[in-house]
């Protein structure tokens, strides 16, 4: 038995249905992810992961300054002061992704992380953004630039009690790059949280990750939304959270379509043992990659 830890992957539905208040979206999407977070406590999950931007809809499938108002600081605001009584509470450090605001006009797609006891770590901001049509109306899509400046805290890893744990959200699965930044800062565990529909990016869904766990040697759990979210007809969010291993295989694969706690157990010893044997890191010649930059 290596050095294991119980990875839980939350996925879950939110009912946009009908205008209601931003702040009863955000309660009924939190107090729906309390009760999954103490699911995955009873199941003996000991590092928890929630969706992007959880405590709501994924209000990028319009642009709309109303849903600016769902953005709070981090880590002083109310969520995260919840969540971080929660980790006291269970026990397990906890990943939440949030919409964050620094002041007024200034706002990042973030990722909180609080270890077991309670103490906030640090955050990562998404650093891609897309801004893209998508749906069956020309005013919907993935219009990320109207809610987010890019995040400017470039790949932090944080040393939880459990395993080393990076972020990347969503988007930024697409870009190798920071995948490979957060391997090379010691990344065991990259948690990816994301709000992903149905149609163009759907088969790049399990190819794309398991490569970056593969050519980086760590863990990744891969975080998605589920159903559709009316009015805006983006598309079917199609769940299949997952986590997989240092070589690229799979360890456990949630639901297409329903609200599920995904636990599954990770062998950081795992983390060790692949990249001794492929030397990727060893054999990186980055002096030959300036072009890139």
């Amino acid at each position: 038995m290596g050095r294991m830890t119980r990875v839980g992957l939350i996925q879950a539905h939110h009912d946009v249905a009908g205008e209601r208040p931003l702040a009863e979206h955000k309660k009924t999407a939190t107090d729906k992810h309390v009760e999954m977070i103490f699911q995955a406590k009873k199941r003996g999950a000991e590092v928890v992961c929630l969706q992007e931007l959880f405590y709501g809809p994924y209000f990028c499938a319009e642009q709309n300054p109303r849903w600016y108002d769902l953005a709070e600081p981090i880590p002083h605001g109310p969520t995260t002061q919840l969540m971080q009584s929660l980790a006291k509470e269970t026990g397990m450090a906890l990943i939440v992704p949030m919409y964050e605001e620094v002041i007024t006009g200034l706002y990042y797609n973030t990722a909180a992380v609080i270890d077991a006891d309670g103490r906030f770590l640090g955050k990562y901001r998404k650093v891609h953004l897309p801004q893209v049509q998508a749906g069956k109306s020309p005013h919907t899509g993935f219009w990320e630039k109207f809610y987010f400046r890019p995040g400017d805290l470039e790949y932090p890893v944080f040393r939880t009690q459990f395993a080393n744990i990076g972020v990347y959200i969503c988007y930024d699965r697409h870009f190798p790059e920071g995948a490979r930044a957060l391997g090379l800062n010691g990344a065991e565990i990259v948690f990816n949280p994301s709000a992903t529909v149905a149609g163009l990016s759907e088969y790049l869904w399990k190819l794309e990750q398991p490569a970056h766990a593969a050519a980086n040697g760590y863990f990744v759990g891969a975080i998605n939304r589920i159903g559709w979210e009316m009015p805006w007809n983006l598309g079917e969010f199609y769940g299949q959270s997952y986590l997989v291993d240092p070589r690229g295989n799979f360890v456990g694969t949630a639901s297409r379509s329903e609200d599920e706690v995904l636990v599954c157990d990770a062998d950081l010893d795992m983390v060790r043992e692949t990249r001794n044997t492929w030397q990727f890191f060893r054999d990186r010649r980055p002096e030959t990659y300036t072009a890139l930059t």
